[in-house]
């Protein structure tokens, strides 16, 4: 059991990365978690780490008190520690820098780290033990870029006129299919977890003309794919007054921001992933569902016109771009209710889902939404939908509802697109599918 050690005098404290920028002969004093250690001759190394970045410190017996040694002598691995000392230019060392100790304290002793290569016999060990896992380069590498295209996305969204808005997560009705929502008890009531706040979004439009949401989403979705998860987190989008042409331009220029960014900020967590992202120019090629199943059967995998594009097939037409494409014109059969049709086609919508290129598949969702009453409640009805669930939803159309357009971005598969990753669990904090449920 981990136990409080020393804890020294208060100090003006640097961070890993205020210490990797510090000319030599600085001196500087560090927290952080020790997370490896080796040692040449005499001398004593450990790598330290505080969320800013890591750096190699350097213990010799002769610079130090006999206690300081010690302590370093004897830490373990995660061990949450403080120390003093020197930089020093090394070209050896990660960062070119290093740490020449004259002081180290142990704050927090670990125990034996479990995570060892011995120990991970499969992907299911790390993420029984997620909550030290994420400790890992790779891992916190990833929690990192997350963050960097949520950031981008705000300030996209932002700099565009857009206003963030916050939806109800208990809801009385579907949006994407009543066969992947999960069912609550409110107060004796049906209610189900939300599966996107796009309809409440379009409720916002009248007030606040463009808005957008950041916030979890929930789908009872019985999928054991690479791209699956039951709790996952959208960014979301619609604006008034905006076709399905404008919309997909909307998301092509929010993607490209989101890959520059990531790009700029956090080129080294690339490198800890060994990828190399390229960043797609505007605009993005544009395919149609007829050209996307063409393709998908000449790769032998047909599936029936009208059905929604098939994971595999998904996976094999991205195989032959190198940047995001837009896939148009997708049947009403595969959209939900609330999607506008061509006037030449009552049978094909003014939809589109944006896919990730090299085979990474769908991140993006979006498209017209009918803003017409009659129209509107024609398809609910025609499609047998509970109209007194959506009569709020109807009345918008009442009001003075223009045209309007919206979408929603997955920031857990457009990481795992930006990052490289074979799986999407890698991409969240602690990720729940239809097996897990804990950590």
């Amino acid at each position: 059991m981990s136990s409080p050690e020393i804890t020294r005098p208060k100090t003006r404290t640097h961070t890993v990365g205020e210490a990797l920028k510090a000319q030599q002969g600085t001196v500087v004093t560090i927290m952080g978690w020790v997370s490896t250690k080796s040692s040449i001759g005499g001398i004593k190394f450990a790598s330290l780490r505080d969320g800013s970045g890591y750096i190699q410190v350097a213990c010799k017996r002769d610079r130090v008190s006999e206690e300081a040694f010690a302590a370093f002598e004897s830490v373990t691995r995660e061990s949450a520690v403080g120390v003093t000392g020197l930089i020093r230019e090394d070209k050896r060392a990660p960062g070119g820098k290093e740490i020449s100790v004259t002081d180290f304290w142990i704050i927090s002793r670990a125990d034996d780290w479990p995570i060892t290569r011995s120990a991970v016999k499969s992907a299911s060990f790390l993420y029984d033990k997620r909550h030290l896992a994420i400790r890992g380069k790779k891992a916190s590498a990833i929690i990192r870029i997350r963050a960097e295209i949520v950031y981008a996305a705000f300030d996209y969204f932002v700099d565009n006129g857009f206003t963030l808005i916050s939806a109800p997560s208990i809801v009385q009705n579907a949006v994407e299919g009543g066969s992947t929502l999960f069912e609550i008890n409110y107060f004796g009531k049906k209610a189900y977890l939300s599966q996107s706040a796009q309809l409440y979004e379009e409720a916002a439009l009248a007030a606040l003309g463009k808005v957008f949401i950041f916030q979890p989403a929930f789908r009872a979705e019985k999928s054991k794919t690479n791209k699956h998860l039951t709790e996952f987190w959208m960014i979301e989008a619609e604006q008034a007054f905006a076709n399905q042409d404008d919309n997909m331009k909307l998301q092509e220029n929010l993607v490209k921001s989101m890959a520059e960014r990531v790009a700029k900020n956090r080129n080294e967590d690339l490198k800890i992933l060994g990828r190399n992202l390229k960043v797609p120019e505007v605009p993005f090629p544009r395919i149609t569902y007829d050209e996307a199943r063409e393709t998908s059967i000449k790769k032998g995998l047909p599936f029936e016109w009208g059905e929604d594009l098939p994971t595999d097939s998904e996976r094999e037409v991205s195989k032959d771009f190198d940047v995001p494409f837009f896939v148009t014109g997708y049947p009403l059969t595969a959209r939900s209710f609330y999607h506008m049709t061509e006037e030449t086609n009552d049978k094909v919508t003014k939809s589109a889902d944006l896919i990730a290129p090299e085979g990474f598949g769908e991140i993006a969702t979006g498209g017209q939404r009918i803003h017409d009453y009659d129209s509107l409640t024609k398809r609910i009805e025609g499609q047998d939908l509970p109209r007194e669930s959506f009569e709020w939803y109807l009345e918008l159309r009442k009001f003075g509802m223009p045209e309007h357009s919206g979408f929603g971005i997955g920031a857990e598969r457009t990481t795992k697109w930006i990052c490289g990753l074979k799986h999407i669990r890698g991409t969240s904090l602690f990720p729940r599918t239809i097996t897990r449920l804990k950590p």
